[in-house]
C-alpha cells in the first residue's frame, strides 16, 4: 500500500512539473505574439521580472497547482474555475468538447465553414485590411492601393490615437497594452461601421487578440504583407522606430520570435504577399490583383 502511495505521489509530481513547463511555454508564446519583452510585461502587470522568468522556465507558483488539483477533483477544466465573467452556456461547453476531438486541419476547415456560413459578406467586402508586422510595407502600399482603387485609406492606429487623445507610445506607457487593445477593438468596430469600402492598415499585434482579429476577418478582405526578418528590421530602423525592441540587445532574435509566434495567425488572412526585395510598383500591382471585388466596386 505504501509503495503504491509513493508511486502515486511521484506520478503527480511529474505531472505537475509537465504542467508548469507547459504553462511557462504558453506565457512565453503569448508574450511573443504580443511583441512584449519581459520587462514590459513586468511593468504593465505589476509582477516582477524574476517571477516571470521563473514562470516561463516552468517554476511557477505552487498555487496554480493547487487550483488545478481542485478542478481535477471535480472533473473540471481549470479554465472553468478561473475564467472571468459568467459561466459559459451549456451549448458552448458541448461544442468545446466536440472541438477538442478535431485535428488542426479539421479545425481550420471548420473555421472556414463558419466564416462562410455566418459571415458570407466578408468575401464580397469592399474593405481591404492589410495585416503584418511593422516594416512589411502596410503604410506605403496601403496608401498607394487606396489611391489606385479610389478608396479611403484608414490607419487604425491613428484612429486609436485620436480616440485616446494621446500617442500610441503614451497609451502603452500610461494605460498599458490591455487598454490599447480595448481601444483597438472599439475603433475597428467604428471603422467597419463608417466605411463599407476602404483600405485599412492595422497594427501588427491586432492578430493576437482573437475577438478583434475575428471581427477583422469577418468584415474585410484581409491580406498579409510579409517580409524577411532582415528587411523588417532595416525598414523599421529607417523609420527611426525600434518598438518593441528598444533597449534590447537581442533585437533580431526578438523579431524572429514575434514573427514565428504570429505566423499561424497571419496565415489566416485571405491572401498574402511577400514584399521582400520587390519594388513598390510590383507589390501594388500584385495587391490590386488580390482585391478584385474592391477593384470592381471602385470602377
Amino acid at each position: 500500500m505504501r509503495r503504491g502511495t509513493l508511486q502515486h505521489q511521484e506520478d503527480r509530481e511529474r505531472d505537475d512539473e509537465r504542467y508548469l513547463a507547459l504553462l511557462g511555454d504558453r506565457v512565453r508564446a503569448a508574450r511573443s505574439r504580443r511583441g512584449m519583452t519581459r520587462k514590459i510585461l513586468s511593468r504593465q502587470s505589476g509582477v516582477s521580472e524574476r517571477y516571470l522568468a521563473q514562470l516561463e522556465s516552468g517554476r511557477g507558483n505552487v498555487s496554480i497547482i493547487l487550483l488545478r488539483q481542485i478542478a481535477a477533483a471535480m472533473n473540471l477544466d481549470l479554465a472553468e474555475l478561473v475564467q472571468d465573467g459568467p459561466d459559459r452556456p451549456v451549448e458552448m461547453a458541448l461544442i468545446l468538447e466536440q472541438l477538442a476531438e478535431l485535428s488542426t486541419d479539421d479545425l481550420a476547415d471548420l473555421h472556414r465553414h463558419l466564416r462562410q456560413r455566418y459571415t458570407p459578406e466578408a468575401g464580397e467586402s469592399g474593405r481591404i485590411a492589410l495585416i503584418g508586422l511593422r516594416g512589411a510595407g502596410k503604410s506605403t502600399l496601403g496608401r498607394a492601393l487606396a489611391k489606385r482603387l479610389e478608396l479611403p485609406f484608414v490607419q487604425l492606429n491613428k484612429e486609436i490615437e485620436a480616440a485616446a487623445g494621446m500617442s500610441q507610445d503614451e497609451i502603452f506607457d500610461l494605460l498599458g497594452q490591455a487598454a490599447f487593445r480595448r481601444l483597438e477593438r472599439q475603433c475597428l468596430d467604428q471603422v467597419v461601421e463608417a466605411h463599407p469600402r476602404a483600405v485599412i492598415e492595422t497594427g501588427g499585434g491586432l492578430v493576437a487578440e482573437a475577438g478583434t482579429y475575428e471581427r477583422l476577418l469577418s468584415s474585410c478582405h484581409t491580406i498579409w504583407l510579409q517580409a524577411s526578418p532582415e528587411e523588417h528590421m532595416a525598414r523599421v530602423a529607417a523609420q527611426g522606430d525600434q518598438r518593441p525592441m528598444a533597449g534590447n540587445r537581442e533585437a533580431m532574435d526578438d523579431l524572429r520570435r514575434i514573427l514565428s509566434g504570429r505566423e499561424g495567425l497571419y496565415s489566416k488572412a485571405d491572401a498574402s504577399l511577400d514584399t521582400t526585395g520587390r519594388s513598390i510598383g510590383a507589390c501594388l500591382d500584385a495587391l490590386v490583383e488580390m482585391a478584385p471585388n474592391a477593384s470592381k466596386n471602385s470602377a
